[in-house]
């Protein structure tokens, strides 16, 4: 059964959609909204894991799986990470606020 968001998990999983639309990208469609929705596939996933207490690795790897194993675009490490340490800065950030 599913529960009602609290007003700082809706305010994630918004930043979550924004950062992995925006940011991570790997596809390179951030430039057009008729692709607003195409890393919703993945966003959930992101979410739990970051709310599950996941780190910055975990959340890269799975970030790299997605492009390279789904995808099959080449891995980019370096900017999974970056993507994975600013979904938790974000986190923090929220859940400080709150």
């Amino acid at each position: 059964m599913w529960r009602k968001l609290t007003d700082a998990e809706l305010v994630l999983y918004r930043r979550v959609d924004e950062v992995l639309y925006y940011v991570w990208d790997p596809i390179g469609v951030a430039h057009s909204p008729a692709a607003r929705d195409e890393y919703q596939a993945y966003l959930l996933k992101v979410f739990a894991m970051l709310q599950e207490g996941a780190d910055a690795p975990s959340v890269a790897a799975y970030l790299d799986a997605v492009a390279t194993d789904r995808m099959g675009l080449h891995e980019k490490g370096e900017h999974s990470t970056r993507v994975a340490e600013l979904l938790l800065d974000w986190k923090t950030e929220i859940y400080r606020s709150r």
